[in-house]
């Protein structure tokens, strides 16, 4: 019982004290709980789309907050979001080209 409060009170300060970054960290735990359950159903393509669209929301919401206000790690952080958007971006693309 312990485990679980200590998760839950670390989840409700840190949606207190970062909401932007709280928000960005739900959508890309569910984007990697959907492209997860679409790699094992084999009716794929709604998870697959709704994870992808999922990382790309989270990664121009990261580049939004670097560009107004950075933070230490900026270069780290955009990079990776820039490489999340592309990855997930050909993923789209792919996805089109094979229906």
């Amino acid at each position: 019982m312990r485990f679980w409060s200590f998760w839950f009170n670390s989840f409700v300060l840190s949606s207190q004290y970062n909401p932007p970054r709280f928000v960005e960290l739900l959508m890309l735990l569910l984007a990697i709980a959907m492209l997860a359950i679409a790699s094992f159903l084999p009716d794929r393509r709604p998870y697959l789309i709704l994870g992808l669209s999922l990382v790309v929301g989270a990664s121009i919401s990261i580049l939004v907050r670097e560009a107004i206000a950075p933070s230490p790690q900026t270069r780290i952080t955009q990079v990776t979001a820039s490489l999340l958007l592309i990855i997930s971006l050909y993923g789209f693309a792919d996805l089109m080209y094979t229906l």
